[in-house]
């Protein structure tokens, strides 16, 4: 193959990039480009440009983009909209960020000129499908360098002895016993490694970050409204936000009260099962409330096909189709049915627990001079539902008297 003259790095600033980072520097003998993209982890990324320098990029090769309000704008709302949930429960927060990292990463070697991108993901893992198949859709001709699938540092033991011999800082804690694999955005945080890798025990309570244990939250409710258009958040207790200020504003009131804990065992598309510990207190709120508003706004059979379509939808996601022509036409049609999800949800939040306790719409489909139990004023005919039975247990009774004949 060519030689590699420029290569974009998706670069953390951690142990693992950085000593990725290096390797490409010696093995490839080409320039890095290093890309931190800010998705709201929390860490301060003008550290990572500090050891980027350090390590001999030059600085107008180093890349540190807040990206809060694409990501959740851009990525997460649509996702939200289509109420997907992997294998009926996962909010895809490690999975939903890994195409705006890719996007970005071919965005910056256009510009910069690169002929190459790589990243930090291990060859037993999604990551490596998701961002490879954000890659080669977005720049089919693009070299991927995938370093998990090529060296021969397969132990933490010889990553670490690399580090020593190569002069790459060690942060505390990375000796010894590995830490969690831990990845956190603006949408969650997720745990893996570690003791979690016995799907028997329990996870250490001092691993939690967004959230306290539900039960110790405290011992009052806490009651909050979300209001939608075409679908989308925009407002909570009627003042308006941008999405990642209120994605954040929900995180910590869901946080506070002990709210979107999961521990899953999910099928990888790899082939592998895997244990994960989840945290998404502001996903979970958000995912609560959408339902809740569809389910005043959305006519029945555009609210069923929906739901059938929405695993198919989550596992596009997370198996790394998010540029695919098959997502692409489901959000179109997903988008099409939010037009009219609008209104405001009143939510309350204990102990882990979210429950709707209101809802209302200007485009609401509810009628309550029909559903009413008491006088209608005839607004429905109560006699027609005999008909509509009779008609619907047509094939069940022309089965049934055949039967009779039969026996």
């Amino acid at each position: 193959m060519n030689p590699v003259r420029k290569v974009v790095l998706a670069y953390s600033g951690g142990l693992d990039t950085s000593i990725i980072l290096r390797w490409l520097q010696e093995v490839y003998r080409c320039e890095v480009v290093a890309f931190s993209a800010d998705l709201g982890q929390g860490e301060e990324l003008n550290e990572a440009r500090n050891r980027a320098l350090a390590m001999g990029v030059k600085p107008e090769h180093i890349f540190v983009e807040d990206l809060k309000e694409e990501f959740v704008r851009d990525f997460v709302f649509p996702m939200y909209r289509a109420n997907a949930l992997y294998e009926g429960v996962y909010h895809l927060g490690t999975s939903i960020a890994r195409p705006l990292i890719a996007k970005k990463q071919i965005e910056i070697a256009n510009r910069t000129g690169a002929d190459a991108v790589a990243h930090g993901a291990t060859g037993k893992g999604n990551d490596q499908v998701r961002f490879e198949l954000g890659y080669y859709a977005l720049r089919p001709d693009i070299r991927v360098i995938a370093p998990w699938r090529e060296w021969d540092l397969t132990s933490r033991e010889k990553l670490l002895a690399y580090a020593d011999t190569h002069g790459i800082p060690v942060g505390r804690g990375k000796r010894g016993e590995s830490p969690y694999s831990m990845d956190r955005n603006l949408l969650h945080i997720s745990f893996e490694g570690k003791i979690l890798e016995d799907p028997w025990r329990e996870p250490e309570e001092e691993m939690f970050l967004l959230s306290v244990a539900p039960e110790r939250a405290p011992d009052r409710v806490t009651y909050l409204e979300l209001t939608f258009e075409r679908g989308d958040p925009v407002a909570i207790d009627g003042e308006r936000l941008s999405p990642a200020a209120l994605l954040a504003r929900l995180n910590a009131l869901g946080g506070a009260n002990g709210i979107g804990r999961l521990d899953l065992v999910e099928n990888r598309y790899v082939g592998m099962k895997s244990r994960g510990v989840y945290e998404t207190p502001g996903g979970t709120i958000l995912g609560v409330a959408h339902r809740a508003m569809e389910s005043l706004t959305l006519d029945r059979e555009v609210a069923h096909l929906k739901d059938e379509l929405a695993p198919r939808y989550a596992a596009l996601i997370y198996n790394g189709y998010w540029f695919s022509p098959e997502r692409r036409m489901l959000q179109a049609m997903v988008d099409a049915s939010q037009e009219h999800v609008c209104g405001v949800v009143r939510l309350k939040l204990y102990k882990g627990s979210v429950q709707v306790v209101g809802r209302k719409s200007e485009r609401s489909l509810f009628e309550p001079k029909i559903v009413t139990f008491e006088e209608d004023q005839g607004a429905f005919n109560q006699a027609d539902a005999g008909g509509f039975i009779k008609l619907n247990a047509l094939r069940m009774r022309i089965a049934a008297l055949l039967q009779q004949k039969m026996s």
